[in-house]
């Protein structure tokens, strides 16, 4: 936390028994107060609307029993909504100016809660533990550029979250909520579905935000299960998962060719795990890529 006087730069501060979190007039406020430009490099868009970001702390079901993690806090108008209902919240944000200043833009709004928030300074795709208690829930409006990688690397890194709700492109989140046969089903439909049951939990408008986006956005809802019993580790059975998908329109056989060392290898190991070789990769379970793993040719 930082010590920083949470008034020293003049933020705006809610009155008595006015709501602690960030408006429109607010976000731009502090952006000004602390030289901050949105820049798409960083796929920087603050949510400046209350009631959305309370939504999407419904959404992802978030108790007083939980604790957080947010990827890409921004300005703190998701942290404060967190910090409304969790237990404790931990922000990861990449950004050193909107790390500095968010401490003490919780201090200043929420003076309460300030003790239930810590904040990481790194990039999420480097980061490996986090302070104070194992995170139950990951929550987070994600930099589109870079949301499938971060979310994965979350799930993988951390398996005590058992609930996610992120806020990403929505063309992403139909890919991450398709199921099989899907046009849009792909490796982040597969790897996501590794660790959890994943499906679309709403849309979200771009005059929420600000700067607007020139992308519609959504929501998807990610319950952590067991992953599919297989001896293949999880690498071995997303090597699989990449090459048939290098080349998704080429049949299975052909496909994992390189893979297998041979199109007879790949046709080989698909018999051995029951697939069609003629299929193609889109319509393929988690599961039966696991399968496929189990029988590479040594």
């Amino acid at each position: 936390m930082s010590t920083t006087d949470p008034t020293s730069d003049n933020r705006p501060q809610p009155s008595a028994g006015e709501s602690p979190l960030l408006g429109g007039a607010d976000i731009r406020a502090l952006a000004e107060a602390f030289g901050v430009r949105p820049t798409k490099q960083r796929g920087q868009n603050f949510v400046i609307d209350g009631n959305t970001v309370r939504r999407i702390v419904r959404a992802a079901e978030v108790t007083g029993e939980d604790t957080v993690v947010e990827v890409g806090p921004g300005l703190g108008s998701l942290t404060l909504a967190l910090l409304e209902v969790a237990r404790h919240v931990t922000a990861v944000e990449i950004d050193p100016v909107l790390a500095r200043h968010l401490p003490d833009t919780v201090a200043a709004r929420m003076p309460g809660r300030a003790e239930s928030f810590d904040l990481v300074f790194s990039d999420a795709m480097l980061v490996t533990e986090l302070p104070g208690p194992a995170p139950t829930a990951l929550v987070a409006n994600l930099p589109y550029n870079v949301a499938v990688p971060v979310l994965l690397h979350m799930l993988a890194t951390f398996p005590s979250i058992e609930r996610t709700l992120v806020m990403v492109q929505s063309e992403v989140a139909d890919r991450l909520a398709a199921k099989p046969g899907n046009k849009v089903y792909g490796v982040p439909s597969v790897k996501a579905n590794w660790y959890a049951e994943v499906k679309r939990a709403g849309a979200i408008g771009r005059n929420v935000f600000w700067p607007a986006p020139n992308v519609d956005s959504g929501l998807v809802s990610l319950v952590r299960h067991d992953p599919p019993n297989t001896t293949a580790s999880r690498e071995q059975v997303f090597a699989v998962v990449d090459a048939a998908f290098a080349q998704r329109r080429k049949t299975l056989r052909a496909a994992l060719a390189g893979w297998a060392g041979s199109a007879a290898g790949a046709e080989q190991a698909l018999a051995a795990a029951g697939i069609d070789h003629k299929l193609r990769g889109e319509m393929l379970t988690v599961e039966q890529f696991a399968a496929i793993a189990e029988h590479k040719p040594e």
